[in-house]
């Protein structure tokens, strides 16, 4: 449970800290985890980026401190972490729907986004397949889209993605494989996470090989790690709703937690797997 502890610690830092800066460092050292971790951790946990989360609740006690008459709008605008008051008001109409002045008046409905905390739910009955596999370095080759996500909106979409690999190359990608991950796999690596709420990453498309391959393919190498890898049978929805078991339940009762490593998803006759590289928690 050290996992769901410094995930809350880390919440509980962040509360104390909104009208200040926060360091996403110290965030992350209190959930027991390296900076990047956290980053991926908390969106795949709570479905927003750590910044969002942030840029929410300060607009929320930003709102009630404007219900204080005396306070001056740029004060509060500079308290949040805001340069100026334009960039202040921007930011609370997109939230609120009014501009700060309007939202002194008491009978203005403004939002409110309450703190998160984050527990373990047994949902009950429902089997998870796994394994625990030491592998050594490979390779993935494909075709590689630098992805940006706003509000976990993907530019480009999946489906954008895969439509932009025609037929015959995704025959020819999947005549590559020749190692685990079998099939085609989709690799996510090198997440980052701007303070605008813009994440970053990239998603490799293709397949695991040992075959020499033209150049007109990116190529992906991957260090020994130690891959918790699920099994999953179904459509999108299932997959969605396993690698969320896997960061909600499984992961803070086993006695691992994430390594630096990328994502991957393998398909192959309609069985999928979910490798998550892993180590032993000190």
């Amino acid at each position: 449970m050290d996992m769901l502890k410094g995930m809350n610690e880390a919440l509980t830092y962040i509360e104390d800290h909104l009208d200040g800066c926060i360091d996403l460092k110290e965030v992350a050292k209190r959930a027991y985890c390296s900076e990047f971790h956290f980053k991926r951790l908390f969106s795949l946990l709570s479905g927003i980026t750590i910044s969002e989360y942030i840029r929410r609740r300060r607009l929320t006690v930003a709102a009630l401190d404007l219900k204080d008459q005396h306070v001056k709008v740029i004060d509060i605008a500079i308290k949040y972490g805001y340069q100026s008051p334009d960039a202040f008001s921007r930011a609370f109409q997109s939230f609120h729907g009014v501009i700060p002045t309007l939202a002194r008046n008491p009978e203005q409905n403004l939002k409110a986004y309450p703190r998160m905390s984050f527990q373990l739910t047994i949902q009950g009955g429902t089997v998870m397949k796994y394994r625990i596999v030491e592998k050594g370095p490979f390779k993935v080759v494909g075709v590689k889209y630098a992805v940006e996500m706003v509000d976990q909106i993907l530019t480009p979409t999946y489906e954008d993605m895969i439509e932009g690999i025609s037929d015959n190359k995704m025959t020819e990608l999947e005549s590559l494989s020749n190692m685990e991950p079998n099939g085609i796999v989709h690799v996510s690596v090198n997440y980052s996470e701007t303070m605008e709420g813009k994440a970053t990453f990239d998603q490799y498309i293709g397949a695991v090989t040992a075959k020499e391959v033209s150049d007109e393919y990116a190529t992906l190498e991957i260090s020994p790690l130690l891959w918790a890898i699920f099994e999953v049978d179904g459509e999108w929805t299932e997959v969605e709703e396993q690698w969320q078991r896997i960061y909600s339940e499984w992961l803070p009762s086993s006695s691992y937690e994430l390594a630096e490593g990328p994502e991957i998803l393998a398909s192959k006759d309609q069985k999928s797997e979910i490798w998550i590289s892993i180590k032993k928690k000190d």
